[in-house]
């Protein structure tokens, strides 16, 4: 069964119950959780619930996630603000999002195409990565790079369009 991972994301959350971006991170997860129920008498009422609480999200912390995106344990949203992740987006375990972030579609012909981003990986300030891509595992992006294609594992990202500018790469030699 899956679990909340709610004191799992408290652990990475630099600044505790005071981080925004883990309340948003929580906001998201609770709507989430109304999937698991089949009877619209108890999806509704937390749908409704959920909504509410996404806008607050949405005005106060500047983060928006998708209710439908599939996001790992610990993910940590470093500065939370002009935040986006697409519904359809598929985000893996240790990952940290910082401000400025855009994870989403590229272009209204193709609207449900989203990223899909590995297990440790760290998004750069103002970084956007747009389109059906795959970011690998132990990947860095910099920031503000435009990722459009595909990025192995265990590479740097930097650039507009982002280039792979380093692999082999080994998060300890930061």
């Amino acid at each position: 069964m899956k679990q909340w991972h709610f004191f799992q994301d408290l652990k990475v959350a630099q600044e505790g119950l005071l981080s925004f971006g883990f309340w948003a991170l929580q906001i998201y997860r609770f709507g989430h959780l109304r999937y698991r129920f089949q009877w619209k008498i108890i999806r509704w009422p937390l749908a409704i619930i959920h909504i509410i609480l996404a806008k607050f999200a949405e005005m106060l912390f500047g983060v928006t996630i998708g209710v439908s995106a599939t996001i790992g344990k610990r993910m940590t949203i470093e500065h939370s603000g002009a935040i986006v992740v697409h519904g359809n987006a598929k985000i893996g375990d240790d990952c940290i999002i910082r401000q400025g972030v855009t994870i989403g579609n590229k272009n209204l012909e193709n609207p449900l195409d989203a990223p899909t981003i590995g297990n440790n990986v760290n998004i750069g300030a103002g970084a956007k990565i747009i389109g059906k891509v795959s970011i690998g595992n132990n990947v860095s992006i910099g920031a503000n790079a435009v990722v459009t294609k595909d990025i192995p594992d265990n590479s740097i990202a930097v650039g507009i369009p982002a280039k792979v500018i380093k692999t082999s790469y080994n998060k300890t030699e930061e």
